[in-house]
């Protein structure tokens, strides 16, 4: 769906054990889905209801997540590339509200919906990606070390996308808990989600997901205008039905428009009925593509206001 964080750690959850043909053995931090609820977001001081009520992902679990939403030591996945530069630190604390200089921010429930500032958001927004990719194949003995992979290569993707603002301009929202308890960046982060704000290319009669686009010549089209693309939605499952998700696509719309978007859109596959009450929730309704080129299982959904 498209819509969907160095020091010595822990080994990786769910290895394996025994020797000589013995099972495998696999241990799995998840948590229980939270109940229905309404919860009600603050914008700059104006209160507003939402309620989500909806898995947005295929039932991701969330490494450093437990139960109790306590803040205990987590055992997490490390970093399989470490050639390119970061400043991960898994034992992180999360950083207040007045530390994180954000320029775009939604307060809501007692969560903060807002840009992802330091790597170590990066990297479990990246592993949140990993965990729905992959959760289709959790009987595969080898899931554990795929998702390592992927959250690897899509965290270092993910820091190149939103530090390169030439020609588009792409962010990564988190939601983050926002209480006053101690925690750690890792078991702070909840949800997370992308949207990238640019002109068409040169022969895109409809926007493709950013980096997708590769038949199109890489010329953008600046006497048209501007429209953002939203992709990446995920959150955690111990947190959903709480309007996480909900939330952080308001405050990207937001974004979206602050930089010059003038509609905004969205992929969602053809059989996913619970991102499709979502996104109808939101305001996003179908572009018809009359016979353009698409993915049969996609669907283009567009908001504007």
């Amino acid at each position: 769906m498209a819509t969907g964080a160095v020091t010595a750690s822990p080994p990786l959850a769910g290895a394996r054990c025994g020797l000589r043909g013995r099972g495998v053995l696999r241990r799995r931090l998840a948590a229980s889905p939270m109940k229905d609820e309404s919860v009600v977001s603050t914008n700059g001081g104006k209160e507003e209801a939402v309620t989500d009520g909806l898995n947005v992902t295929r039932g991701v679990s969330h490494p450093g997540l437990l139960p109790s939403l306590s803040n205990q030591t987590s055992v997490v996945p490390t970093l399989l590339l470490p050639a390119e530069p970061s400043d991960l630190r898994f034992n992180r604390l999360r950083p207040s509200i007045d530390e994180s200089d954000c320029k775009y921010k939604r307060l809501f429930g007692c969560y903060v919906a807002r840009e992802a500032i330091i790597d170590e958001e990066y990297w479990i927004a990246a592993w949140l990606r990993a965990e729905d990719h992959y959760e289709d194949q959790s009987g595969d003995r080898y899931v554990e070390s795929f998702k390592r992979k992927f959250a690897s290569q899509e965290f270092h993707a993910l820091k190149k996308r939103c530090s390169k603002q030439h020609g588009e301009k792409y962010i990564c929202f988190v939601a983050v808990k926002n209480d006053d308890l101690r925690r750690t960046v890792l078991n702070s982060v909840v949800g997370t989600l992308d949207v990238c704000v640019r002109h068409p290319l040169h022969g895109e009669t409809f926007p493709e997901e950013p980096g997708k686009s590769s038949f199109h010549c890489r010329i953008y089209q600046p006497d048209e205008p501007k429209f953002g693309y939203l992709t990446n939605v995920c959150v955690a499952k111990c947190a959903r039905r709480q309007g996480i998700a909900s939330n952080m696509l308001l405050l990207a719309i937001d974004a979206a428009r602050l930089s010059g978007a003038e509609n905004i859109y969205i992929h969602v596959h053809k059989d996913n009925l619970p991102a499709w009450r979502l996104y109808d929730q939101i305001g996003f309704k179908m572009v018809h593509l009359d016979g353009a080129s698409h993915s049969s299982d996609l669907c283009l959904l567009s908001f504007s206001s």
